[in-house]
């Protein structure tokens, strides 16, 4: 299946049952692990767990495997795994404490500048 409508199944998952700022990061040249992260926020741990369900359900309806889904216990933060493409869904203070966003962000490279002797 195509990345680009695992990604959009998952978004269009995500605005069914009205997650918050939702953010898809292409991954790829950071990590070998996957190729896009998509982050959203919910409102409740009972929101968190419904959109975690809605999303495997979506993304397997859609053709992918779900390698795993870890958090489920709490649902401050769950996260599920389509190998390709992982959803992170998260209460909004273990969103801004992690801050995924920054931390798998595609930063430009530092170059050192040679200094003329």
């Amino acid at each position: 299946m195509r990345l680009d409508k695992l990604a959009k199944t998952a978004v269009s998952a995500l605005e069914d049952i009205k997650a918050r700022d939702i953010v898809v990061l292409d991954v790829r040249k950071l990590t070998g692990m996957t190729d896009t992260m998509v982050i959203a926020s919910a409102e409740s741990t009972r929101q968190v767990k419904a959109l975690a369900r809605h999303v495997r359900e979506k993304l397997e309806g859609a053709g992918a495997s779900i390698v795993g889904v870890e958090g489920e216990e709490t649902a401050e933060w769950v996260l599920v795994d389509a190998g390709d493409i992982v959803v992170h869904v998260m209460q909004p203070a273990v969103r801004t404490h992690y801050n995924l966003e920054e931390l798998w962000s595609v930063r430009p490279e530092r170059r050192s500048r040679a200094r003329a002797a």
